[in-house]
């Protein structure tokens, strides 16, 4: 029986292109033939918005609602298709209360563990577009996935988290998630032009590059990929042939790699 490979995008801070980087990344497997979810567990809904999902009438929240309460998911409850290969369970606001109320729930931190395992023999990839914060909710998307990509815009500000989101990741691998690993850092927006992002970028391969992946393809900064949200497609959609869009190409194939399924 196949089983989905489950990957949380992480990060500690915001702005890092992690929606970005979850839609066209499982938009790019999708295309090529695998079965793909996108599960979208950031209150912000930008991942929905951004795939054109906007007032949904299940979303994540209701999952983990039935969980907590002991009742029976349908098969398909929530999901969303978006084409013959790419589904989306989305979120909106209404997960940020969800958080609070996961405080008094025991195994607080395997809630959501319960519902992936359950679909994981649907699919070929799962995808967590994780909340920009180290919460239960991030808890739980790390505590059920078998890797952890990480986006790093190559700016000083961005890598201040890093250091603490990967502690996070070790905590949860030994008490709660043994198979968990990390797949890479991903640099976005990246503007080889500039100094600071070469900079940046060489001080992070300096300080992790030999405990931690850095995916070989980054991805650039393009004003074709902000209108690709305001547009509600994917980069492939709206710029096929942009650079952007070339690159989700190769970090696709980078990561199919990886799973040796290239």
């Amino acid at each position: 029986m196949k089983m989905a490979i489950i990957t949380a995008i992480s990060s500690e801070k915001g702005g890092q292109s992690k929606s970005n980087l979850t839609e066209n990344l499982g938009a790019g497997i999708a295309n090529k033939g695998y079965k793909v979810l996108l599960l979208e567990l950031d209150g912000q809904g930008s991942l929905s918005l951004s795939l054109d999902v906007r007032n949904p009438d299940i979303t994540v929240k209701d999952i983990f609602t039935r969980i907590i309460n002991d009742k029976e998911i349908p098969e398909g409850y929530g999901t969303i298709n978006l084409s013959d290969t790419l589904d989306i369970l989305p979120a909106d606001r209404e997960l940020a209360a969800l958080e609070v109320s996961l405080t008094n729930v025991m195994s607080r931190e395997l809630v959501l563990k319960d519902y992936v395992t359950a679909i994981a023999d649907m699919y070929d990839y799962i995808f967590i577009d994780c909340m920009p914060s180290l919460g239960l909710l991030t808890l739980n998307a790390l505590s059920c996935a078998d890797r952890v990509l990480i986006p790093v815009q190559p700016a000083y500000l961005s890598i201040q988290g890093l250091q603490e989101l990967i502690r996070t990741i070790g905590k949860v691998k030994k008490h709660l998630n043994e198979k968990l690993t990390i797949e890479g850092i991903v640099f976005t927006m990246v503007d080889r032009r500039t100094v600071n992002a070469r900079q940046v970028i060489a001080a992070v391969k300096e300080s992790y590059g030999d405990r931690i992946p850095v995916m070989k393809t980054e991805i650039p900064y393009s004003v074709r990929a902000i209108e690709a949200n305001q547009a509600a497609k994917t980069i492939y959609e709206y710029d096929p042939n942009g650079k952007v869009a070339e690159a989700y190409r190769a970090l696709t194939e980078e990561v199919l790699l990886n799973d040796s399924r290239a």
